[in-house]
């Protein structure tokens, strides 16, 4: 069965930094892309940045030039570098993934629980 944990989330001051961890476990055969999505209270889950196995990142405006995305392949790792934080930032973030189940046999969509983050003013 295929797991995410997310780690590394909590409550920083505007204008810092927090670094979150996604690790990926389990009967993985392959990883097609890897994804930090983030709600905050009252709003939709939103795509924070994405890192296909193709190549390339994309974020969304709000945090671009803030948000590092970045992967590390031999451990099924995705983190997010967080950087400049503003309150508005505040929200749980959650890892996604789209992978390919070795002992299922087919691709699916997987979700870790999320890890809040909290950004004061």
């Amino acid at each position: 069965q295929v797991q995410l944990v997310e780690s590394g989330g909590g409550l920083v001051q505007a204008g810092g930094s927090l670094r979150l961890s996604c690790a990926a476990s389990g009967s993985i055969f392959s990883i097609n892309v890897m994804c930090w999505y983030r709600q905050a209270p009252g709003k939709q889950r939103e795509l924070v940045a994405r890192m296909p196995s193709s190549g390339g990142t994309n974020y969304a405006d709000s945090v671009q030039g803030r948000f590092t995305i970045s992967r590390d392949n031999a451990k099924n790792t995705v983190y997010l570098e967080m950087n400049s934080l503003k309150p508005e930032d505040t929200a749980v973030y959650y890892c996604y993934s789209n992978l390919r189940d070795r002992r299922l046999g087919r691709i699916g969509d997987y979700w870790g629980q999320g890890t809040q983050v909290t950004v004061s003013s």
